[in-house]
């Protein structure tokens, strides 16, 4: 336990939120292209901004990370 860790990396990318949207919340042109999807997965930025929408959470993960950003899960 007394061992120094380097937190010199951490704050590089900015971190992104990632949730479970139910498609019957979102506006109607928006469910119209689900194809009968009940739930979809929104990456948001830190102050909320809804950055995209994607079909699984797996690949919302993967998308975050493919643009150098760090995802958590937000319930």
């Amino acid at each position: 336990m007394d061992h120094k860790y380097d937190f010199g990396m951490m704050g590089k990318a900015p971190i992104v939120y990632v949730r479970a949207i139910a498609v019957a919340d979102l506006p109607a042109e928006i469910q119209a292209q689900t194809g009968g999807i009940k739930t979809l997965y929104a990456v948001h930025d830190s102050d909320g901004q809804r950055l995209a929408l994607v079909r699984d959470r797996k690949l919302a993960f993967a998308l975050a990370r493919q643009h150098d950003m760090s995802p958590v899960s937000v319930h």
